[in-house]
C-alpha cells in the first residue's frame, strides 16, 4: 500500500511538470505585460527596455526554469504586475474558495445518497421517476442563471441574505453553496442510484436476506459500501473541480476566491500570479485524486490486495 502511494507519487512529479511548463507557456502568450503596465504613451523603445528589465525577453524555457527554481527553493512565485507576492495573494483566497468548496461537497453527499439509494429501492416507481427528474432538472440548470435569481429573491426582494461577498456568517455561505451543490447532488444522485441498481438484486444480497439479515443493514452496509467506489470516484472528481475555483459562481456573487482572482488576472494580461494559481490548484487536484485512489482500498478489500501484490 505504502510502496503504491510513492509509486504514485513519484508518477505525480513529471506530471505536474509537465503541467507547470504548459501553463507557463500559455499564459506567457496571453499578452505582452510590459505594454500593460506601460501604456500605449511609451515608444518602443522605452517598451523594449521594459521587457529587457522584466526578463520578457529571454527563451521560455530559461524563464520557466528560473520561475521554478525560485518556486521549489524559496516559495517565490513570483509577483504580478502591481508588485503583490504570488503566494500571498494565492494563499489569501484559497480559504474562501475552500470553505466553499467543502461545504458544498458535504452537503452533496448528505442529500444525493440517501437520494439514490431511495431511488435504486424504489426503481420505476414515482418516487424514482421524481427523484430522477429533480436530478436531471439540476444538471440542465445553468449555474449563473440559477444565481441570479437567488439573488433576485433572497438579497433583492425579501432582504434575507447578502448578495455577495464573504462576510464571514453562514448567510453569505447560503446561495454560493447551494448553487454550487446543486449540479452535484443531480449528477452524484443518479451515479448512486445507477451503481444501488447493479448491487441491490445481486445473489449475494439475497443470499443476506435468507439469512435474515434486516433490510437496513443489508442496503447500507452490503449493498452500498459494494457500490461505493463509482460514487467516491464521482465525488472526488467533483471536489477537485471545486478546489480549482468555481469561476463562474465566484463571479456571480462576489466571492473572493481563487478562481474570479485568475479570471481577473488573464483579463489584465497579469500572467503570473495566473500562473501561480493554476500550478498550485493542478497540484490540489492531482492530490485528491491520488487520497481517492487511496480510498478504494477501504472500501474493497481486493482492491488492497491488489495494491500489495503491485
Amino acid at each position: 500500500m505504502v510502496r503504491y502511494f510513492i509509486k504514485r507519487v513519484l508518477t505525480l512529479i513529471p506530471v505536474l511538470l509537465a503541467v507547470s511548463f504548459l501553463v507557463f507557456w500559455l499564459m506567457s502568450m496571453t499578452g505582452d505585460p510590459a505594454r500593460t503596465i506601460a501604456g500605449d504613451t511609451v515608444t518602443e523603445a522605452q517598451l523594449e527596455q521594459m521587457r529587457e528589465t522584466m526578463g520578457l525577453n529571454e527563451p521560455i524555457t530559461v524563464r520557466f526554469g528560473r520561475w521554478l527554481s525560485n518556486a521549489l527553493l524559496h516559495g517565490d512565485f513570483g509577483k504580478s504586475l502591481y508588485g503583490d507576492d504570488c503566494w500571498k495573494e494565492f494563499a489569501l483566497r484559497f480559504p474562501h474558495t475552500l470553505k466553499l468548496a467543502i461545504t458544498s461537497i458535504l452537503l452533496t453527499i448528505a442529500i444525493a445518497v440517501p437520494f439514490g439509494i431511495v431511488a435504486a429501492v424504489k426503481q420505476n416507481s414515482w418516487v424514482d421517476t421524481l427523484l430522477s427528474s429533480t436530478a436531471i432538472l439540476g444538471l440542465s440548470m445553468p449555474t449563473f442563471w440559477m444565481g441570479m435569481l437567488l439573488i433576485v429573491l433572497f438579497s433583492v426582494k425579501l432582504n434575507w441574505l447578502p448578495s455577495g461577498g464573504d462576510n464571514g456568517t453562514i448567510l453569505s455561505l447560503l446561495m454560493p453553496m447551494f448553487c454550487s451543490a446543486v449540479n452535484n447532488v443531480a449528477l452524484v444522485t443518479r451515479m448512486t442510484r445507477s451503481s444501488m441498481v447493479d448491487q441491490i438484486r445481486a445473489d449475494y444480497l439475497r443470499t443476506a436476506r435468507a439469512k435474515g439479515v434486516s433490510e437496513k443493514k443489508v442496503l447500507w452496509g452490503h449493498a452500498l459500501k459494494n457500490a461505493l467506489i463509482p460514487i467516491i470516484t464521482t465525488i472526488g472528481t467533483q471536489l477537485s473541480f471545486l478546489i480549482g475555483g468555481t469561476t463562474v459562481i465566484e463571479t456571480v456573487f462576489s466571492w473572493p476566491g481563487v478562481g474570479s482572482y485568475t479570471v481577473a488576472c488573464i483579463r489584465s494580461n497579469d500572467f503570473m500570479p495566473a500562473t501561480c494559481n493554476v500550478v498550485l490548484i493542478s497540484t490540489m487536484t492531482a492530490v485528491i485524486l491520488i487520497v481517492v485512489d487511496m480510498l478504494y482500498a477501504f472500501v474493497d478489500p481486493r482492491i488492497k490486495a491488489r495494491y500489495k501484490r503491485g
